[in-house]
């Protein structure tokens, strides 16, 4: 049986705090070798991921911005898959609206608000830097967003929260920051990767790795699931049938999944 593994980057895969992938490396190198191939469903853009999956080695395809688009590297597949597009070396499926979009609708909720809602959009990429810790060239990395936008809100969030979905849009929190999008999410685009891979490969079992609640479509959308560790201690409570909560914050707790796939010991403490 073929294994496909989904993983979420920060607090998952990456360091939540200093966005180091540390001992995930050598997982990765280890799954590459097996020809499993790990796909990034993140709420990073494709830029921020290019830059990732360069220095990481990974050539498979990835998710951006909460589900807003698949990336396929293209000739990945046999045959371009119906509806994506060809853009700069990649066959993308669109599943988001366009980032045009989500900002015209989000000055509507701005103005149903009656106060300011700040993204990325309305920041330089210095201002960006300062607000997120970022290094400069990673702000410009973080702000090319394509599929969603990413907010600081002040409170009463609830409110702004409202106000999104009154003009149709979703909103998710990734630990630090809320995200404006369309009607996309992480499961639906694994769900329609996994369906790519069954159809050019076979029948394959898709595993699942996440550290919060914004990974639940993700984590929903799998056979085999797993939560790692947070920083503060403990799992983020997230209740679904079969979710194995991975000894290990971060990068430790993803290569220990990663080992007990490889092994065959999903599910087992060691």
């Amino acid at each position: 049986m073929a294994y496909v593994l989904f993983t979420d980057l920060d607090g998952t895969l990456l360091d939540l705090h200093t966005g180091e992938a540390g001992p995930a490396a050598e997982a990765l190198r280890a799954l590459k070798e097996r020809g499993i191939p790990v796909v990034f469903a993140s709420a990073k853009t494709r830029a921020e991921q290019e830059v990732l999956r360069g220095a990481l080695g990974v050539e498979d395809p990835f998710i951006v911005e909460n589900g807003g688009a698949i990336f396929l590297p293209e000739g990945y597949f046999p045959q371009k898959p119906e509806g994506a597009k060809v853009r700069e070396g990649y066959w993308v499926l669109e599943l988001g609206l366009p980032y045009g979009e989500i900002r015209r609708r989000l000055k509507q909720a701005e103005a149903r608000l009656g106060s300011p809602l700040v993204g990325y959009g309305d920041l330089s990429a210095e201002e960006v830097a300062r607000r997120t810790g970022l290094g400069l060239e990673a702000a410009r990395w973080a702000k090319a967003r394509e599929y969603d936008e990413t907010l600081f809100l002040e409170e009463p969030v609830e409110e702004a929260l409202k106000a999104l979905e009154a003009e149709g849009l979703r909103w998710s929190h990734g630990g630090r920051f809320y995200h404006a999008h369309g009607p996309n999410d992480k499961g639906q685009a694994v769900r329609l990767l996994k369906e790519l891979y069954q159809r050019f490969w076979g029948p394959v079992v898709a595993v699942g790795l996440g550290d919060s609640a914004n990974d639940r479509p993700l984590l929903e959308a799998v056979d085999l699931a797993a939560l790692v560790e947070r920083p503060e201690g403990g799992w983020h409570p997230l209740d679904l049938p079969g979710l194995w909560r991975v000894p290990g914050v971060g990068p430790e707790g993803f290569a220990r999944a990663a080992s007990a796939l490889l092994e065959g010991r999903w599910g087992e403490v060691r």
